[in-house]
C-alpha cells in the first residue's frame, strides 16, 4: 500500500528579529480582537498578513487583480458555455504566464503551481497537494458551481500540457471541487526551483 501525504509549504527555519512598529490604537485594538477570535497570538496574525502581503498583495495591484464578489462569479459561471470557457482560457493562460514571471521571477511548472496555489489562498479557495507515490493530487475547491469545475479542468490541463505535453492527466470533478491527478515523481516540489 502507498502512503498518502500531504505536500505543505515548506516551512524554512529563517533566522528572526525584532522590531517595533508605530500603530493607532484602533488598529492595535483591531489586531486583538482578530487575533483572539482566531484563538492565535497578535504576533501569528501579523506575520500571517505580512506574508500574505508578501507572497500576494503586493503584486496584485500591478499585475491587474481586483477583487470580484464569489456571488458574481458563481452568477456568470451559470451563463458560460464550452465557447466562453475556450474563450476565457485563451484570454488568461498568456496573463498567467505574464504574472508568474513577473512574480517568480522565471516561468516553470513548479512556478506556476506555486502561484496558481498563492492566488487560491489569498482569494479564500482551498487547495490541497497530496502525494501518493509517484502520483501528485492537486485538490481545488472553489464552491463556484459545475461551469467553473469544467473552466479549471481546463485550465489546468492547458497549464500542464504546455510543460508537460506527453503527460496523462485525470481528473475527478464536482460542482464545487477539482482533483488532478498527474506522476510527476515523488520528488518533485514546487518550492524547489
Amino acid at each position: 500500500m502507498v502512503k498518502v501525504t500531504r505536500k505543505p509549504h515548506p516551512k524554512k527555519k529563517e533566522k528572526t528579529r525584532s522590531i517595533t512598529y508605530r500603530l493607532t490604537e484602533h488598529l492595535v485594538e483591531e489586531l486583538e480582537t482578530e487575533a483572539n477570535e482566531q484563538n492565535i497570538s497578535q504576533n501569528v496574525l501579523v506575520k500571517q498578513i505580512l506574508g500574505k502581503y508578501i507572497e500576494w498583495y503586493r503584486f496584485s495591484e500591478k499585475i491587474g487583480m481586483i477583487p470580484v464578489p464569489k456571488a458574481l462569479l458563481q452568477t456568470l459561471g451559470d451563463s458560460l458555455d464550452g465557447q466562453d470557457i475556450d474563450a476565457i482560457i485563451n484570454l488568461i493562460f498568456p496573463i498567467i504566464k505574464d504574472n508568474v514571471m513577473f512574480m517568480k521571477g522565471g516561468y516553470d511548472l513548479r512556478r506556476c503551481i506555486e502561484t496558481l496555489e498563492d492566488y487560491m489562498k489569498a482569494s479564500g479557495m482551498k487547495s490541497d497537494h497530496r502525494i501518493e507515490g509517484p502520483l501528485h493530487h492537486f485538490i481545488i475547491q472553489h464552491d463556484l458551481g459545475k461551469k467553473w469545475s469544467v473552466f479549471t479542468e481546463q485550465l489546468l490541463a492547458q497549464i500542464f500540457h504546455s510543460f508537460l505535453p506527453d503527460k496523462n492527466l485525470k481528473f475527478q470533478s464536482t460542482d464545487t471541487t477539482v482533483i488532478l491527478t498527474v506522476a510527476l515523481g515523488a520528488d518533485f516540489s514546487e518550492h524547489e526551483y
